[in-house]
């Protein structure tokens, strides 16, 4: 029985202590470096909403921004530095690869 609390209060300590919250940012009130990125690197693209991460002791920034049928969510750190893009949702064509050339064939040499 002993063990049986223990192992419960055990995993409800690691539930606690990965507990994350999220606050919408206003994209006004995003950091400058957030907004200089998207300007920049996804041009046409519009910041639909953001929001503040905390969780274990990190601050990170969720912003989706948007073109026409095409949506991202960018990661961006606490000095507003990007991290990574999260998602491409529907919509979004996905990355192409540049076509593959054949592999060149020797023709039979002529007697």
């Amino acid at each position: 029985m002993k063990k049986a609390i223990f192992i419960m209060a055990l995993i409800l300590s690691g539930a606690i202590m990965n507990a994350q919250t999220k606050t919408v940012v206003k994209t006004d009130d995003l950091l400058a470096p957030i907004k200089e990125y998207v300007a920049k690197n996804y041009v046409g693209f519009t910041i639909k909403e953001a929001s503040k991460v905390e969780a274990n002791a990190m601050v990170t920034y969720e912003v989706v921004i948007e073109k026409g049928a095409m949506k991202h969510t960018l990661v961006f750190d606490k000095d507003g530095k990007f991290v990574k893009q999260v998602a491409v949702q529907a919509g979004a064509p996905a990355k192409k690869e540049a076509p593959k050339k054949p592999a060149a064939t020797k023709a039979p040499a002529k007697k």
